[in-house]
Order: C-alpha cells, then structure tokens, then sequence
C-alpha cells in the first residue's frame, strides 16, 4: 500500500551569529518554524531487501541523495539492533516543491521524514531522539523537523528548545538564485559578534538575520526581491537564503501581494505552524 508523508518547509524566523567556534562552525542563535506547504513523499515498504528512489534526481547518484541515506541508516540501525529483517525494503517516490538550494530546509525534510515515516511503517521503535541523533549526521537541520515542533535552536543548531512564535501567513519567495551555505558563513564581512540573548528577549525584539546583509551585497537579485516585499511588509532571509519571506496577518494580505510578484520570481504563500505537518499525519489528525 503507497502511504503519503508530507516533507514541510521551514523559516528561520530569525538567525543570528555568536561567535565563530575552533572548528571553523559558526555559534547561533536561531528560530525555527514550519510552513503547512512542502514537499510530499509516497513510501511502500515491501520485502525486497532494498531501498528504491523512484524519483532520482538530476546529477546525483541515488546513494548520495539523502532520502536514500536516510532510509539506509534507519534501516542498517534498526538490523543492528534486531528490530528489522534484512529482507525489509521500500520504494520512495518525492514530489519537489521546494527549491534546491533555498533555504527552506528541503532536502533536511525529506531526510526527516524518511526517518520518522519508515520508523512507523517498518515499526523499528526509535524514539523521536534516537532518530533525530541518526538525522545530525545527516544534516543540521534535520532534527527539528525530525521532533517536529518549533524550536529555538542554539549551538550548531543543534540545541533545539520548544517554542511558540505567532503563527503568522507568509509570501515566501525565490529570486532565482542557488546560494551555498559555505560561501555566505565563509565571507569576511559576515557578522559573526551579536551578543546571545534569552529567548524571551528575542522574542520581545524585531527579527532580523545576520546573513542578509552578506546576501543582499553579493546577490543582486536577492536585494531587489527584499527591496521589493519591503514596500508592503515586515520582509527578510530565512536561513542563508536564497528565499526570502514577507509576513502577513491573514491569508487574502498575503495572496493580494503575490499578485503583484514581478515577472519570473516564484513564489507562494503558505501559513506558519508550530506543529508540523508530519507529525500531525503521525499522529492522523
């Protein structure tokens, strides 16, 4: 039987950097939320022994994509410790409606939601800990969709805390561009110095996102798109980009700018949720 899992987006509602660490890592301090818009993936387990991607993409080999992986390390984890036969297999197909690149956490999802959904169908029994510790290794990002609630996260990233931001309507938009993550918190003039501060305290303060003034400097097309959502509401980065987010108050505010997107930007509007998608589908609600 296909099941659907959707792979949800996120927004760091804000980013800021601490402090760069010995290892070349960068402290932050980081919120994240989850969009009710995303990816959606079809799962079949099966006994075939192996892990099939129905849906290869462009350019990478199916054992480096992450989906693939990420159903290999659950699998292989779940055999080491005798909860799963080596006959067990699945056939995973992804519908992409997220960018490459984007800063939405696409590729981190997909991972996660892999992990949480074959842990349900294949009833290996990980607690959502234990497979957010296999999801870090697979990216930074994927724990907090792995746990699945918002979270202010600290550290790497890595230190994920439950946190209830408003829940707010979002135009979120992509100016066309494919920014590495690498190349922004390699960059001299990164802020890497803002003082860490409570939650409490960011929360009570306007959002911002230490990346963007590198981003907006170095790609032009992402300074037209802040410059433009900018004249209609509070606007920034999430994460290191490319995209970025205006947000809004109701659903028809937001829709009314997405009328207005100039020629060739996608774009879409969706709502901010503390709880995610997939963890609502887990639990069938």
């Amino acid at each position: 039987m296909i099941t659907h899992w959707p792979a949800p987006a996120k927004l760091n509602l804000f980013l800021y950097i601490t402090g760069r660490r010995p290892d070349g890592y960068h402290n932050l301090q980081t919120l994240f939320q989850f969009l009710d818009y995303g990816d959606q993936l079809q799962i079949t387990v099966n006994q075939s022994g192996s892990i099939t991607l129905l849906t290869p993409v462009a350019g990478v080999a199916d054992a480096d994509n992450l989906i693939v992986r990420a159903a290999n390390m659950l699998k292989q984890a779940a055999q080491d410790n005798h909860r799963l036969s080596a006959h067990a297999g699945a056939q995973i197909a992804v519908e992409k409606n997220l960018p490459m690149g984007g800063g939405l956490g696409g590729g981190s999802s997909d991972a996660a939601t892999v992990l949480v959904a074959l842990n349900h169908l294949w009833q290996t029994g990980f607690t959502p800990d234990e497979l957010a510790a296999m999801g870090v290794k697979l990216g930074a990002d994927v724990p907090v969709f792995v746990q699945g609630f918002a979270a202010f996260a600290q550290g790497v990233g890595e230190q994920l805390h439950p946190a209830e931001p408003e829940e707010k309507w979002y135009l979120v938009a992509h100016p066309g561009v494919n920014i590495s993550t690498p190349v922004v918190f390699n960059d001299p003039e990164l802020t890497r110095d803002t003082p860490s501060r409570s939650l409490s305290t960011l929360l009570a303060s306007p959002f911002t996102n230490d990346c963007e003034a590198v981003v907006r400097k170095r790609f032009r097309e992402v300074d037209e798109l802040v410059s433009w959502l900018l004249e209609y509401a509070p606007s920034r980065l999430t994460g290191t980009g490319a995209c970025v987010f205006a947000e809004f108050d109701t659903e028809s505010a937001a829709r009314q700018v997405l009328e207005l997107a100039p020629n060739g930007v996608r774009a879409f509007v969706a709502r901010g949720v503390n709880v995610s998608p997939l963890q609502r589908t887990l639990r069938g609600d």
